[in-house]
């Protein structure tokens, strides 16, 4: 299956905040890739449901969001606001970072870069080595979603730097099964740590067919509905052998969270999909997690500042997430990666 390109970014659009202030004035932040469904969704449905509650009292707070979902079917990237924010309010309560109070596995990791889509062969070669030269320890291509430019690359790439730098692939779900296992026979060839997202994630069984027949890990349950419970499903069939956990897509650092806990259980890692401020607290809080997602948006390649020279991104020690130096810098964001990495 061919297709010229991938849409897996967007041009621009309209960000927003979801403020919540307490009445001792403690301000929760959270931020929403799309700013018009959030002012409607606030409007017609969660200010009503939030106002007067207990601001601590997230796990209760967690359970209504999800049976508003029931009925609205909320945008993914929304189920997850109201919690993010309150997870803020309690981090700053206790004065602590958000990883603190979440319980802190480690203070420093690796970053990996994270390609977007360049033009030719050539220049992801140029991407890749400037990214090892700014201390990037290992990379993941974004391509084309065309089977056969994919696999060039990806053997291109490996043979280009070699057997010793952890290389990733992710799909951006644009392949059916069978060129899906085409690609990923040749990622199983050339050792590639893992393959991402390589379909729709609608049909599991599809996902257990690439499993019985590839021997590259498969990392999954990235876009799908259901958080921690449709993660199970990709566990149990089979299907996984590690999973994606994010607080954008799985319901907030609540359903993160889950995530990461219920992959444990299997002996699985859970790699944070993303970075940012707030994914930055999460990859010190979980265990089994690996990196750090440092997208790399042009070339020549810039790296992300909460970077360092040795590809470390090191723990934030300011209370809740850290919000607040770009709401007074930026206001409402212009652009996400402006406040998300």
């Amino acid at each position: 299956m061919w297709r010229d390109g991938l849409p897996g970014s967007e041009g621009a659009h309209t960000e927003g905040w979801l403020v919540i202030t307490t009445e001792s004035g403690i301000r929760g932040y959270a931020v929403a890739t799309r700013g018009a469904v959030l002012k409607d969704i606030v409007d017609r449905r969660i200010r009503a449901e939030l106002v007067g509650q207990d601001a601590l009292a997230r796990e209760w707070l967690w359970h209504r969001i999800w049976e508003i979902d029931r009925i609205e079917e909320l945008p993914i990237y929304l189920l997850g606001l109201v919690d993010v924010a309150l997870w803020d309010i309690a981090a700053k309560s206790a004065s602590l970072p958000l990883h603190r109070l979440l319980g802190t596995y480690r203070t420093s990791i690796p970053a990996y870069a994270s390609t977007v889509t360049f033009s030719s062969i050539r220049e992801f070669l140029d991407v890749a080595d400037q990214c090892l030269e700014l201390g990037y320890p290992a990379i993941k291509l974004h391509a084309w979603g065309d089977v056969d430019r994919d696999i060039a690359l990806c053997a291109a790439l490996r043979e280009h730097v070699g057997d010793d730098v952890p290389l990733m692939y992710d799909g951006s779900a644009g392949f059916d099964l069978l060129d899906a296992l085409r690609l990923g026979r040749v990622l199983s060839d050339y050792g590639y740590l893992w393959y991402e997202e390589p379909m729709r994630e609608f049909s599991i069984t599809a996902y257990q067919r690439l499993a019985e027949k590839v021997d590259v890990p498969l990392l999954v349950a990235e876009t799908s509905d259901g958080a921690h419970m449709n993660t199970a499903d990709f566990i149990a069939a089979g299907a996984a052998t590690a999973v994606r956990t994010s607080t954008f897509l799985r319901g907030g650092v609540t359903g993160a969270l889950r995530t990461a806990h219920l992959a444990e259980s299997y002996l699985m890692r859970a790699e944070v999909h993303g970075g940012g401020l707030l994914h930055t607290h999460l990859c010190m809080a979980i265990a089994n997690t690996t990196y750090y997602e440092s997208l790399v948006t042009a070339n020549p390649v810039r790296r992300e500042d909460r970077v360092d020279a040795a590809g470390l991104v090191h723990a934030s020690t300011a209370p809740g997430i850290g919000f607040e130096a770009e709401w007074e810098r930026l206001g409402p964001p212009r652009n996400l990666r402006q406040l998300l990495g």
